[in-house]
């Protein structure tokens, strides 16, 4: 009988299951269709109003590009993810499809009256707020408490992740600086900044990864995300000190920012993190404790943001230290983050992929063999110095091979923290446009590529069938 009951809870199992992916197929197939509507309706338009440009109403043009931009942005991250990759992937892709690689080059008229300056300049203002969000978010949720556990482990391989892909970056930077540097007077910076873009490793998309492949809770996967996590840290700590020497103003003014920015820390360790504490244990009395916390959180996250624009960095890095500042293991935070998770990531998010796929030029590479050879000799770098670097060091630490030759994989994983860089890269000049392509596509094609290989070099237990039914966890998964 338990067994009648076990076949019958598989079968409602795989039945719901097929149910989630006919209802994902439908909605990508009207979304598709209302995409194509749209593209039809604008082309209608366009024709019409494009004689009488000066007269358009700004805020029609950048409410019609949001809607096309989160529409594609998910059209392309669920067919991603019908293909095994995760969905940023797509969604940097539908970036990139609206940008001058793509849309750009087919309709040049078209692009230039959806995304005139007007409408591009109110976009990354949304879009830093989504950024902003994000880092907060990402802030709250980086836990480096397992450290103590595989102290040794973590210890070798963060040294190793970080400091091989860092000299490897270095080396090509000085090759190809005077292609890819951007106008900052300061050749130090920026060599030091294009040897920490390349040995960034994407924290949230690699989280992601580990729970499809059920690393999450395996000492693989906790190495994996707590080496991550302190190098997440070390790599915005120096981005900080990076971001503080592009000032203009001389040495007085680098001292400065930097002294600001120590005061800031200092301030959010002494006086933040308690204060949020106390308010955090008096709110959990009351049974709407999310709702008095969400404002006072994200006000504060958007404060921190401003602070530290002000002093000369970028408004990531304060929305990063304030979601620091905030505590842990609270179901009340978690909630927050959760209600948090939703509009930036459908919404918010998807505007900064698009102002990265505007700045993205594909066409910079041209036919130029030397720029395709540069992109090719950055690419590999980053992925030879990342695996070697991690996966030796794991070896050092007396890890297996078959893991540290996982480990190596999962750590060459960019995703939007390598997107993230690039873009302050960009934005303070210190990288040129052609600098800030190859980066985004090291980003794309190393997080693409991080998913198969795992699941080429994962053994499969000898009494798993490939053609099973999904799982209870995966079907929940789906569900949420």
């Amino acid at each position: 009988m338990l067994a009648n009951e076990q076949d019958q809870a598989g079968h409602e199992a795989a039945t719901s299951y097929r149910g989630h992916r006919g209802g994902r197929r439908l909605l990508l197939i009207i979304g598709g269709a209302l995409l194509l509507i749209g593209l039809v309706v604008v082309g209608l338009i366009l024709p019409r109003v494009v004689a009488d440009v000066a007269h358009i109403d700004p805020l029609a043009r950048f409410l019609i590009a949001m809607a096309l931009i989160v529409l594609l942005c998910h059209l392309m991250g669920g067919l991603l993810r019908k293909l095994g990759q995760p969905g940023v992937i797509g969604e940097i892709l539908g970036g990139i499809v609206l940008g001058p690689s793509v849309f750009g080059a087919l309709w040049p008229g078209g692009r230039a009256w959806m995304f005139p300056p007007e409408v591009v300049a109110a976009l990354e203002m949304a879009a830093q707020l989504g950024l902003v969000t994000f880092m907060f978010m990402l802030g709250c949720e980086l836990h480096v408490h397992h450290a103590r556990i595989h102290r040794k482990a973590v210890g070798f391989v963060v040294v190793g992740g970080i400091s091989l892909p860092f000299a490897g970056g270095v080396a090509v930077a000085v090759l190809a600086q005077p292609v890819l540097a951007g106008p900052v007077p300061h050749s130090v910076t920026y060599l030091l900044f294009f040897g920490l873009a390349v040995s960034i490793t994407a924290l949230p998309v690699l989280a992601r990864i580990l729970v499809d492949l059920k690393l999450d809770g395996q000492e693989l996967g906790v190495v994996a995300l707590t080496s991550a996590a302190i190098s997440d840290g070390i790599a915005w700590l120096a981005l900080t000190v990076l971001l503080a020497a592009t000032g203009t103003g001389g040495t007085g003014q680098i001292i400065t920012t930097v002294g600001l920015a120590a005061s800031l820390t200092a301030f959010v360790v002494l006086c933040v993190r308690p204060t949020l504490a106390w308010v955090l244990r008096y709110t959990t009395r009351y049974s709407a404790a999310d709702q008095l916390l969400l404002p006072l959180l994200l006000s504060g996250a958007i404060a921190f943001a401003a602070a530290t624009h002000l002093i000369g960095l970028h408004p990531v890095i304060g929305a990063f230290l304030f979601g620091l500042a905030v505590p842990r293991r609270s179901a009340v935070v978690t909630q927050i983050i959760r209600q948090l998770h939703g509009f930036t990531v459908l919404v918010l998010l998807p505007l900064f992929f698009a102002g990265v796929g505007l700045s993205t030029s594909i066409g910079l590479l041209g036919d130029s063999p030397a720029h395709w050879l540069l992109f090719g000799v950055v690419l590999l770098v980053a992925i030879v110095t990342k695996f070697a670097g991690t996966a030796g060091a794991a070896r050092l630490a007396g890890m297996p091979s078959s893991d540290a030759l996982r480990l190596g994989t999962l750590m060459n994983c960019r995703g939007v923290t390598e997107l993230v860089v690039a873009t302050i890269g960009l934005q303070s000049q210190i990288i040129n446009t052609l600098g800030f392509t190859v980066l985004v596509l090291v980003a794309l094609i190393t997080t693409a590529t991080t998913g198969p290989l795992m699941q080429l070099f994962t053994p499969r237990p000898a009494n798993q069938d490939p053609q099973n039914e999904p799982s209870v966890r995966e079907l929940d998964g789906l569900v949420r």
